[in-house]
């Protein structure tokens, strides 16, 4: 079930979620969304065999970093935690049913914003934006439609 180049394969879905973030939408949409890096970083990390994830995770979360404007560190801190969390959990997130691999999700991407959201208060302080506080439960929806398409993907 693997593919032949799995480092391709993440730079393709690089490029994607790089697109999906920066879709012009409605503010209160773009605030509410998912962690797109995240996701599909987490689908790749989960069904590819590779070493070096961590340093992988640094490097996007550097460049969705310097892509976004934010702080430099900030996503790249919040996606080797998350990142964390599923490696230490991809045995049984691989072979989990749907419903547990979006708790896992949820959970995962819980870490993500919690570190997200505390070095952003740190440095521009609270503004009244409670859209924020949906992107785990978002990232824990979209996960079945991220898994079907990149299994299709994959395959390919």
């Amino acid at each position: 079930m693997t593919t032949q180049r799995p480092y391709f394969f993440l730079l393709k879905i690089t490029l994607f979620s790089l697109i999906l973030s920066a879709l012009p939408l409605n503010e209160t949409i773009l605030d509410a969304s998912p962690f797109w890096m995240f996701l599909l970083f987490s689908y790749w990390l989960v069904y590819f065999p590779v070493k070096g994830s961590l340093f992988i995770a640094l490097i996007l979360g550097v460049i969705l970093d310097i892509l976004q404007g934010d702080i430099l560190g900030q996503n790249a801190l919040a996606l080797i935690l998350a990142s964390l969390f599923i490696s230490n959990v991809k045995q049984s997130f691989y072979v989990s049913n749907l419903s547990t691999q979006q708790v896992y999700i949820f959970l995962a991407s819980g870490i993500y914003f919690s570190f997200f959201f505390s070095i952003h208060l740190l440095v521009h302080g609270f503004n009244d934006n409670y859209y924020l506080l949906l992107t785990p439960l978002t990232s824990a929806i979209a996960w079945p439609v991220v898994r079907y398409f990149l299994g299709k993907c994959k395959h390919q």
